[in-house]
């Protein structure tokens, strides 16, 4: 059973807080297990549909890692947070549409879901133009299903070819989400291959019902949102 991020447990801190140290314990746990640096892997927590009120609670705890699937909705909440939280980094892990390039690169950090030659030269363009250096990841679509984004698996390597040489970026990691009904790991194994034949050094990979295998196969990223804020239960117009 899911619980309010709004309840706070019996000494009175934020679920969230608990629930977000929860989850570091187990990704401790888990590149330990792997026998990883302690410092491989990164929490990227998975804010969006969540208020401010929501997630200030996870920012005090000192998370500063956050990732948004939709533009519009970060551009509601995030400037104002982090004018009043310093070091906030944020990913943009949803899809990402051209006309929306100019407000992601203003805002996001991280781009996690380039998967197509438009969305690179549109983010390479308004990276020049605004002069801002974001980190860009390319999204693979590991299962190859058709309603959803990213790359096919037998692309990728034209396409971080085209996106390094031609376009201009320079690409530093590879994404995927894996179907929801197949095995994770086998995702993750293909994922991991992709990025070490192609010389990609991170891996984003992992959520909150399999965050521990991704960790095991080589992901430097992950993306945990539910574990962290429970079930969502609103959307941010």
């Amino acid at each position: 059973m899911s619980i309010p991020i709004s309840d706070h447990d019996n000494a009175g801190a934020p679920v969230s807080q608990q629930a977000l140290a929860n989850v570091r314990d187990r990704i401790a746990e888990a590149i330990h297990t792997s026998g990883r640096d302690d410092k491989a892997v990164e929490l990227v927590a998975v804010s969006k549909t969540f208020t401010a009120d929501a997630i200030i609670p996870v920012l005090e705890a000192g998370q500063r890692l956050f990732g948004e699937n939709r533009v519009q909705e970060a551009l509601g909440k995030w400037p104002e947070l982090k004018q009043q939280y310093a070091g906030i980094k944020l990913h943009l892990i949803g899809a990402l549409q051209s006309n929306k390039a100019g407000d992601a690169v203003g805002l996001f950090d991280v781009i996690e879901t380039i998967d197509r030659p438009k969305i690179a030269r549109a983010i390479s363009t308004e990276m020049k133009r605004q002069g801002r250096d974001v980190e860009l990841f390319v999204q693979v679509n590991t299962g190859a299903e058709p309603q959803k984004a990213g790359i096919m698996p037998e692309d990728t390597d034209q396409f971080v070819e085209l996106c390094r040489n031609k376009i201009g970026l320079k690409i530093v990691g590879l994404m995927c989400i894996p179907p929801f009904d197949e095995e994770p790991s086998l995702h993750f194994a293909l994922l991991s291959k992709l990025a070490e034949r192609n010389r990609v050094e991170m891996l984003s990979m992992g959520m909150s019902s399999d965050f521990e295998t991704a960790i095991a196969f080589g992901a430097t990223h992950v993306r945990v949102g539910s574990a962290i804020f429970g079930q969502r239960t609103q959307r941010i117009v």
